[in-house]
């Protein structure tokens, strides 16, 4: 063999191996470049999903430490929280640009606020998450877990208040459960930390004694930003068995006498979120 074919030999040596190497280093690259055009949406709408289910036993515990205040007169409650993809916001009871409202009314004005103005009107305030991830919202409002989507029409509601209607003794049970902030600012967090409450005031009035014919009706009207009226909707007519009366307004079921109304109003301080 000649030097100028072995000298050809190892050119053509090196030129399958230069080759060689560029296919494998674009296969890689092209790789790489699946992974990000796909892979990686689909992991951060995984840690999305996470954090929305993550948030949303959160608020169930957060629930459930509102029951033990409220109907079990613990006095104080503390509960450590993750709080990813958003923030946990509380909003009190005087704070009326985010704050919804409970009305709850007869036709004969008997059922009044403590200052004698008629109809009885509560604002509850809330604990609300906003998901920036997924773009949902969580409410615990008036001791209700409430869901929406920020892009979408319509709520839902993940655990129920402790409302109740007695067919057979006419007797309806309404909790009315609000929220203060040790500051007139809106508490928010983000991350790990703590969510301290504790039982401020507690009150509860009996109405036996309507006139025959009275109607009990309860209204909830949403605040600006945040519509949970399907899910109060849905509660009221198939939970409670309520008429509606059009505009977010139920009316307890007809009877031969007006139902006998408790109403239980809790305040709780939320000191720290």
């Amino acid at each position: 063999m000649t030097d100028n074919q072995r000298q050809k030999n190892r050119s053509d040596r090196a030129i399958s191996e230069a080759i060689g190497f560029i296919i494998i280093f674009g296969i890689i690259i092209a790789g790489i470049g699946l992974v990000t055009l796909y892979g990686y949406p689909m992991l951060l709408q995984q840690q999305s999903t996470s954090n929305e289910q993550i948030m949303e036993k959160n608020m169930i515990v957060l629930q459930n430490d509102l029951k033990s205040l409220a109907y079990k007169t613990v006095p104080y409650s503390e509960t450590s929280l993750s709080v990813g993809g958003g923030a946990l916001m509380a909003y009190n009871m005087s704070n009326s640009t985010n704050n919804a409202k409970f009305t709850i009314g007869d036709g004969n004005n008997k059922i009044c606020n403590n200052d004698g103005t008629c109809p009885l009107t509560f604002y509850p305030g809330d604990l609300w998450y906003e998901s920036t991830d997924a773009q949902t919202e969580l409410s615990l409002e008036n001791g209700a877990v409430v869901k929406r989507m920020l892009a979408e029409n319509g709520s839902a509601m993940l655990a129920e208040p402790r409302w109740f209607y007695d067919s057979q003794t006419n007797t309806a049970v309404i909790y009315l459960i609000g929220f203060n902030t040790s500051t007139s600012d809106v508490m928010a967090q983000t991350g790990v930390g703590t969510v301290r409450m504790a039982l401020a005031q507690t009150n509860y009035t009996i109405y036996n004694t309507l006139p025959p014919g009275d109607r009990v009706t309860v209204t909830y009207t949403p605040n600006a930003t945040a519509d949970y009226s399907m899910a109060w909707d849905n509660y009221f007519a198939t939970t409670l068995g309520m008429s509606s009366q059009g505009s977010g307004q139920y009316q307890f079921p007809s009877a031969s006498s007006p139902p006998t109304v408790v109403i239980y109003q809790y305040q709780i301080m939320i000191e720290s979120v």
